[in-house]
């Protein structure tokens, strides 16, 4: 058995290879199937409109070799990067934030240990990319410079893309766009968000609100990793990159709708907690075993299982819940 995955990473100790291998048998059948149906649609050309074709395409999983080309068209990231030739080695070659790099090489060696491309004896050590990565973002973004998190979301997309100038840009659409608010020092955005799960966790999963709400467990004690690592280090890599198919070209609503079918699914497993540190832990159990490992059936649920959550629901609730922490101050 392969020790290490085709991303890099290592597999744990006590990592499941029957089911997976179980899982991967009957998954490869799909990969290639929508692999056909992905080099159609795309025919040679590097464009694609946003239609309704493409949204089911991509709720079905994008093939590897077309991640990277459909994440930077579908996030508006290509159309950034055209517009603005040389600006990332021109960030790069600027004036340096001291304090800034300083963080950044903090978390050099703690981002994604377990991952042999990672390591400073691989070669090429992707260290360098993602330090590069961040030190241009942050002074791109100096509102957001640089915050813990950030190096595991980058140095996904430079496995992904193995392109730094569009992990960049990528970057750059994820924290400038889609996830609103996440990353500045008050990550208000992260804040308000955990409060949405938790309104939309009333509405649809009542029992399990009450419960949590009985305990005294606020939200941000269980799902915060959730949202500020995107399910990176929390569900398998496969899994996550269908989320994040769907992230690209949805929007942060995906994040929701994951959220709650972990929820939802094991609403049973979770009220058997009878109180604080074991609600807590059931919460770590949720994210592990073949109903996230499955991402195929997995990325199904996740459009059926919530039920309907429209953008104007979520905006919504955004906006109470961010007065009510801002009045809380």
């Amino acid at each position: 058995f392969c020790r290490v995955d085709p991303y890099g990473f290592e597999r744990p100790e006590d990592f499941d290879y029957a089911s997976y291998e179980a899982f991967f048998s009957r998954y490869l059948v799909v990969l290639t199937r929508r692999a056909i149906k992905w080099s159609k649609l795309l025919k040679g050309n590097n464009r694609i409109q946003k239609s309704l074709k493409v949204k089911r395409y991509i709720r079905k999983g994008i093939p590897n070799e077309h991640r990277a080309l459909i994440w930077m068209i579908v996030s508006g990231a290509q159309t950034n990067m055209e517009q603005n030739p040389g600006y990332y080695h021109r960030l790069l070659e600027g004036e340096k934030n001291d304090k800034l790099v300083e963080a950044i090489k903090t978390d050099m060696n703690r981002t994604f240990p377990d991952n042999v491309k990672f390591r400073k004896t691989a070669d090429p050590c992707l260290q360098h990319t993602l330090y590069n990565v961040l030190v241009a973002y942050g002074h791109h973004n100096k509102a957001v410079g640089y915050c813990q998190g950030m190096n595991f979301i980058a140095g996904y997309l430079i496995l992904i893309t193995r392109n730094e100038e569009e992990s960049f840009w990528l970057l750059d659409a994820l924290i400038g766009r889609i996830l609103p608010d996440y990353y500045s020092p008050a990550m208000l955005g992260l804040k308000t968000d955990q409060e949405v799960l938790g309104e939309l966790v009333k509405m649809k999963v009542p029992a399990v609100a009450e419960l949590m709400e009985r305990h005294g467990v606020m939200w941000t004690l269980v799902v915060s990793r959730w949202f500020i690592c995107l399910f990176i280090d929390i569900l398998p890599v496969e899994t996550v990159l269908r989320i994040w198919d769907c992230l690209f070209y949805e929007g942060s609503k995906i994040i929701f709708r994951v959220a709650l079918t972990l929820i939802k699914q094991h609403q049973a497993f979770i009220l058997e907690a009878t109180n604080f540190p074991d609600i807590c832990d059931k919460f770590k159990q949720i994210t592990k075993g073949t109903f996230v490992t499955e991402c195929h059936s997995f990325m199904q649920k996740i459009f059926t299982d919530p039920g309907s959550l429209s953008m104007a629901t979520i905006n919504k609730l955004r906006e109470t819940c961010r007065e009510k922490l801002l009045s809380q101050g």
